[in-house]
């Protein structure tokens, strides 16, 4: 009989509970929850490898699939919110030996919500995309409070605040004490950021011009090198959505409306899923909306419709221009037969460049 079980993974210990070979159901904690403390329990426990553990996909389930694979286990990642929606018939207070016995109930009766575990290589460039998306956005926030304070002082605004002449404008301001104080420590933190953001590009750069997914990718116009490989990173293998979107709704590009019995509030986008594929997205939708864009014709009709102008100036980096990026060669791959000819798509790249894009890791 195989080991199956379910490891609910804290900051201080990990929770077990699993059923072992004999059909006798143990539990406890490992501690403390370090890669090195679980490394000694498996070649403990399930020296041979004949085991299956279901996880929550939360902080820490990184070192945990690693270390299973590692000892030949077969590692089970779920969402942690479709597990949460399947509870237990009867209802118990919340533990973490509640939550592994659940993980546990789920694996063995074959109701566990299975998540796509992404490869190690693919989880590097994810987590350097990342950080470079949060630095850059922790740069823009002091730039945002250098203007506050000097709005909220009455002092003319400066455009360009990083380049030479905006740095010399914002010398000459008249600031009070503390006004200066504020704008000279966010000038000092924007130099630390910028120290630590500018190697950033040029490392995820250098691998997607190596990575043949990046490279099919930015054969679409609007798709450049930096966002392909955060793309790609975010995307992972879209051979798990069924149709391209399902896609959408990954990236939180979908439009969501709330109704209710006769009354219905505007449509939104969603925002779910990972900030960082949005921003990839939008960045490319701000490209792909110039007129040298072999869509520029659909985009410009359709902004003149969503937004009941005259069509001469569509504004960019609308919804569907922001979808636009994830459906293309998702797209391309749904209508994929093995053996089939490779058609051109409407964004402009051949079927099995995104075939790549998509299937290559």
């Amino acid at each position: 009989m195989t080991m199956v079980g379910g490891f609910d993974v804290r900051r201080q210990q990990i929770t077990f509970d699993y059923v072992d070979y004999d059909g006798l159901l143990r539990w406890g904690q490992i501690g403390p929850a370090t890669r090195k403390a679980l490394r000694n329990w498996l070649a403990e426990h399930c020296s041979d490898g004949d085991g299956q553990f279901a996880l929550e996909g939360c902080p820490g389930w990184r070192y945990v699939c690693e270390e299973l694979a590692a000892a030949g286990i077969c590692a089970h990642l779920g969402d942690a919110a479709e597990i949460a929606v399947l509870p237990e018939p009867k209802k118990r207070a919340k533990t973490d030996r509640a939550d592994t016995r659940l993980l546990r109930t789920l694996l063995f009766e074959d109701r566990f919500p299975e998540s796509w575990i992404l490869p190690a290589h693919m989880l590097e460039i994810r987590t350097l995309g990342r950080l470079y998306y949060t630095l850059m956005d922790e740069r823009r926030a002091w730039q945002q409070r250098i203007h506050v304070q000097l709005f909220h002082q009455g002092c003319p605004p400066i455009r360009a605040l990083l380049s030479g002449a905006g740095r010399a404008a914002l010398d000459s301001v008249d600031l009070s004490a503390a006004g200066r104080r504020c704008v000279d420590t966010a000038l000092r933190r924007i130099d630390q950021l910028s120290t630590e953001i500018d190697p950033l590009p040029s490392q995820l750069v250098n691998f997607a011009r190596r990575q043949a997914g990046c490279q099919a990718m930015q054969r679409h116009y609007g798709i450049g090198w930096l966002c392909a490989a955060i793309i790609w990173s975010e995307v992972g293998d879209v051979r798990r959505f069924s149709s391209s979107h399902r896609l959408v709704r990954f990236a939180g590009l979908d439009v969501t409306v709330y109704s209710s019995d006769t009354k219905r509030s505007p449509g939104h986008l969603s925002r779910e899923g990972s900030p960082e594929l949005r921003w990839a997205a939008f960045e490319a939708a701000e490209c792909a909306s110039r007129r040298r864009s072999l869509d520029y014709g659909y985009y410009h009709k359709l902004a003149a419709k969503r937004d009941g102008h005259n069509g001469k100036n569509p504004h960019p980096g609308g919804g569907t221009q922001n979808s636009a990026p994830m459906l293309s060669p998702a797209a391309c791959v749904r209508r994929w037969r093995p053996g089939a000819a490779s058609p051109r798509t409407p964004g402009g790249g051949l079927l099995n460049d995104a075939l790549r894009a998509c299937h290559a890791h």
